[in-house]
C-alpha cells in the first residue's frame, strides 16, 4: 500500500503544473489579432470568413474585419450587401482604416457602374499613402473607371501597376497596356505629351509606332518587334510580349487553294446566298477590283442542290429593298424573306460627287486557279457539311450565312479556318473562326462613333416600333456609353400611314424621347417571390426626356419614312433646328431623285464604300447583276469582301489592327475576330450628294 503522505506530496507537486497548463490553455483560446495583417496582404479569404471574424471581434479589429468583408463582397459581386455593410461603418477609425474606406468608395461605384462618381472618388486619393496591395487596387480602379477608353492616364495606371503584379495578373496587365495603345486614334497619339523621365511609356509608344507602320506586313512586323526589344530591353513589354504580338511568332498565311462556300441555295434565303456567291466568284476570277460578270464554272456538292448558274438570268427576282438584305435592316436571327415583284424595284441613284475620297479596293488579287466548292446549308446539317468539306480537302470555309447555322459553330470541332458570314448573339473566341456580318447593330455602332467624333453629346434615336428598332437602340446606346457618353434618348414611330396622319394633323415630331438604359449600365432589380421588380428611374432619367438640348438625331427609316420624318421635325423645330440629322443606309435605297435630295438637304447618311462612289465600276457591275436592287447589291459587295477576308484570314486573325479597305467598309477585327466596318458618311447639299464634313 502506498503511503498517503507520498500521494499528497505528488499531488502537491503536480498542482502548479496543472494550474500553469490551464493558464496557458486559456491564453491559447484567444487568437492574436490578424486583421491588420490581412489588410496589409492580398486579403484572399472570402466574405463569409471576414464576416465571421467581424462578429467575433470588437473595437478596432472589428472595424478592420468589416472593411475586409466589404472588399470581399464587392469582388464576389454582392454589391448591395457591400453597400449595406459600408453604411454601418463607425465614424471613428484610425488612419489605416480610413485609407481602406476611401479606396472602397470607387470600387463600389465601379460595381454600380457609376463611373463619374468613381473617378471623383479616385481624385481624392493620394496613391503614395497606400500600401502595396492597395496600390494595385487603386490603379485597377483607375483602369476600370475608364470603361476601356484609352488615355494617357490609363497608360500610366497600367505602367504603375505592372511591377506589383505576378503570374496571370501580370500578363493581363501587359495585354491591357497594349490594348489601350492600339485603341488610341492617330489624333490622340499625336497630341500626347509625356515627361522626360517616362522611359517605360516612351518605349510602349515606340512599340505602337512599330506596329502601326508594319501591321499589314506580318514579316516586317516580326522584324520590327525584335528590333524594338533590342532597343528597349528593360521595358516590361520586351520581357513579356503582349499576347497578340507573341502570337506573331506562330504566324502562317492561310491557304485559299480549296475553298468551301457554305450558303443557302434553296428555299427563301437562296436569293441572298446566290448573290453573295456571285460577288465572291467575281472577286476570285478578277480580283477585288471591278470586274465583268463571271461565268466560270463552280462545283457543288451532291447534297441535293443543283449547280448554281452565276449569270444574271439565273438570279431569282430581287427582294424588297426595305427588307432584311440591307445592312441596316438585315436580321441577325435569319435572312429569310419572300421576294417581291421586280417591278417595284428602284432605279439606280446618282453617284456621289467626285470629291468623295477614293478608298483602295480590298487587297485580294484574282486567283482563278482556286477551287471553290459550294455546299447548300439548307440540304444537310452544318456538322455534316463541315466534315464533308474537310474530307474534300478544303483549306478554308466561307459561311454559313443564316444565324441558326452560325450559332452551331460554337459546338463545332472542325479544325478548318472558318469565315462565318453572320454573327451569333454571344461570340466565343475561337482561334479558327472569324465573323463577318452586315448587321444593323454594326451600322448603329459606326453611327455612334461618327456622331461622337463630330462633337455631339446629346443624341436622339428615331427608330421604328419593331425588333429592328430595339436592336439598333441597344447597339447605339452601348457604344455611346463606351465612347464616354451618358444619356441617349429614343423615340419610336409607326407605319407610313401613321406618319402621314401626323403630317396632316400638323403635330410634327419633337426632338425629345425617353432615356435608353444600355444593358451594360442597367442596375440590378429586386427579386421577390420569383418576380423581378426593376429599379426606379434615376433623377437624370426622369428629366432627360423633357429637358431638351438634343443636338443630334439618328434616324433608322426607309426612304418613304424619312421623307416624312424630316419635314415633321422641321414642323416642330423650324428649318434652322440646332440638331444635326443623321440616317442609316436603310434610307438610301436608290430612289434618291432630285426632289428627294432637295428635301433631305443637310441630312447625313452612312453607306458602304461601293455605293458611296468609291468603286463605280464594281457598283455598276453589282447593280446590273441584281436588277438595280440596292439591298442585294450590298450583299454582292459582301461576297467580294468575303473573298478578300478569306485571302487575308491569317492576318485578320493574328495581326492586331490589320485592316482591309473593303467595298462594304474599312474592315478590321476585334480580339474575338468579329469584323468591324467603318462606313462612308455622305450628306445631301443643295440637291447634290457630297462627303460629310
Amino acid at each position: 500500500m502506498v503511503p498517503f503522505k507520498l500521494i499528497r506530496s505528488k499531488a502537491g507537486r503536480c498542482l502548479p503544473v496543472v494550474l500553469a497548463a490551464l493558464f496557458f490553455a486559456g491564453c491559447a483560446t484567444k487568437a492574436p489579432d490578424q486583421s491588420s495583417a490581412h489588410m496589409q496582404g492580398e486579403a484572399t479569404a472570402d466574405s463569409a470568413y471576414y464576416l465571421q471574424q467581424m462578429q467575433q471581434s470588437a473595437d478596432d479589429s472589428k472595424t478592420t474585419w468589416q472593411l475586409l468583408a466589404i472588399h470581399a463582397l464587392v469582388k464576389e459581386g454582392k454589391t448591395q450587401q457591400a453597400v449595406d455593410l459600408y453604411n454601418q461603418l463607425p465614424k471613428e477609425m484610425n488612419d489605416e482604416q480610413r485609407r481602406e474606406q476611401a479606396l472602397l468608395v470607387p470600387e463600389i461605384k465601379i460595381a454600380q457602374k457609376d463611373y463619374a462618381a468613381a473617378n471623383s472618388a479616385l481624385a481624392k486619393i493620394n496613391p503614395a499613402d497606400l500600401n502595396k496591395n492597395q496600390h494595385a487596387r487603386y490603379y485597377q480602379a483607375v483602369i476600370d473607371a475608364s470603361q476601356n477608353r484609352p488615355s494617357i492616364e490609363v497608360l500610366r495606371a497600367y505602367i504603375a501597376q505592372e511591377p506589383i503584379l505576378t503570374g496571370p495578373a501580370h500578363q493581363k496587365n501587359i495585354d491591357g497596356t497594349w490594348q489601350a495603345l492600339t485603341l488610341m486614334t492617330a489624333q490622340q497619339m499625336n497630341s500626347l505629351v509625356i515627361n522626360a523621365d517616362e522611359n517605360t511609356l516612351q518605349g510602349w509608344l515606340d512599340l505602337q509606332r512599330v506596329w502601326n507602320d508594319n501591321r499589314n506586313d506580318p514579316e516586317m512586323l516580326k522584324a520590327g518587334i525584335k528590333d524594338w526589344q533590342t532597343r528597349y530591353p528593360q521595358n516590361p513589354g520586351a520581357k513579356t510580349l503582349p499576347t497578340q504580338l507573341s502570337n506573331m511568332e506562330n504566324y502562317k498565311p492561310a491557304s485559299t487553294d480549296k475553298i468551301a462556300l457554305l450558303l443557302p441555295l434553296s428555299g427563301q434565303a437562296a436569293v441572298f446566298g446566290r448573290t453573295i456567291q456571285q460577288g465572291f466568284e467575281a472577286a476570285k476570277n478578277m480580283g477585288s477590283a471591278p470586274v465583268a460578270q463571271s461565268t466560270a464554272p463552280v462545283q457543288t456538292t451532291d447534297t441535293g442542290a443543283q449547280p448554281v448558274d452565276t449569270t444574271q438570268a439565273a438570279l431569282p427576282q430581287p427582294t424588297d429593298p426595305n427588307m432584311v438584305a440591307s445592312p441596316s435592316a438585315a436580321s441577325v436571327d435569319d435572312l429569310t424573306q419572300q421576294p417581291v415583284d421586280a417591278s417595284t424595284q428602284p432605279t439606280p441613284a446618282p453617284q456621289a460627287a467626285p470629291q468623295v475620297q477614293a478608298a483602295a479596293a480590298a487587297a485580294a488579287p484574282a486567283k482563278p486557279s482556286a477551287e471553290i466548292k459550294v455546299y447548300d446549308t439548307t440540304a444537310q446539317p452544318l456538322a455534316q457539311l463541315l466534315a464533308q468539306a474537310q474530307q474534300d480537302g478544303a483549306t478554308i470555309v466561307v459561311g454559313p450565312l443564316l444565324k441558326n447555322n452560325v450559332d452551331q459553330l460554337a459546338t463545332t470541332t472542325s479544325p478548318l479556318n472558318i469565315l462565318a458570314l453572320n454573327q451569333p448573339e454571344n461570340v466565343q473566341n475561337r482561334a479558327n473562326i472569324c465573323y463577318f456580318a452586315l448587321s444593323p447593330e454594326d451600322e448603329a455602332r459606326d453611327a455612334a462613333d461618327h456622331i461622337w467624333q463630330q462633337g455631339h453629346r446629346a443624341p436622339l434615336l428615331l427608330v421604328p416600333r419593331t425588333t429592328l428598332g430595339d436592336r439598333v437602340t441597344k447597339a447605339f446606346a452601348d457604344e455611346w456609353l463606351k465612347l464616354g457618353g451618358s444619356t441617349v434618348l429614343q423615340q419610336k414611330f409607326g407605319s407610313v400611314a401613321e406618319l402621314k396622319q401626323g403630317i396632316n394633323s400638323g403635330s410634327g415630331i419633337a426632338l425629345s424621347g425617353t432615356p435608353v438604359t444600355p444593358a451594360s449600365a442597367q442596375p440590378e432589380g429586386v427579386t421577390i417571390g420569383g418576380l423581378t421588380i426593376p429599379p426606379p428611374p434615376t433623377d437624370a432619367q426622369i428629366t432627360a426626356g423633357t429637358s431638351g438640348g438634343v443636338d443630334a438625331a439618328y434616324i433608322v427609316a426607309t426612304p418613304d419614312e424619312v421623307a416624312l420624318i424630316k419635314p415633321m421635325i422641321a414642323m416642330r423645330t423650324g428649318s434652322r433646328s440646332p440638331a444635326q440629322l443623321y440616317a442609316s443606309s436603310r434610307s438610301s435605297q436608290g430612289v434618291n431623285g432630285p426632289d428627294f435630295r432637295l428635301e433631305m438637304d443637310g441630312l447625313q447618311f452612312s453607306e458602304i464604300p461601293m455605293l458611296a462612289g468609291n468603286n463605280p465600276s464594281l457598283m455598276q457591275q453589282a447593280l446590273g447583276s441584281v436588277h438595280n436592287d440596292y439591298s442585294l447589291a450590298r450583299l454582292y459587295a459582301m461576297g467580294v469582301d468575303a473573298w478578300s477576308l478569306a485571302n487575308n484570314f491569317s492576318q485578320i486573325r493574328q495581326v492586331p489592327g490589320y485592316q482591309v479597305n473593303g467595298n462594304t467598309g474599312t474592315l478590321s477585327a476585334n480580339p474575338d475576330c468579329v469584323i468591324n466596318r467603318k462606313l462612308n458618311w455622305l450628306q445631301f447639299s443643295q440637291g447634290q450628294i457630297v462627303p460629310a464634313s
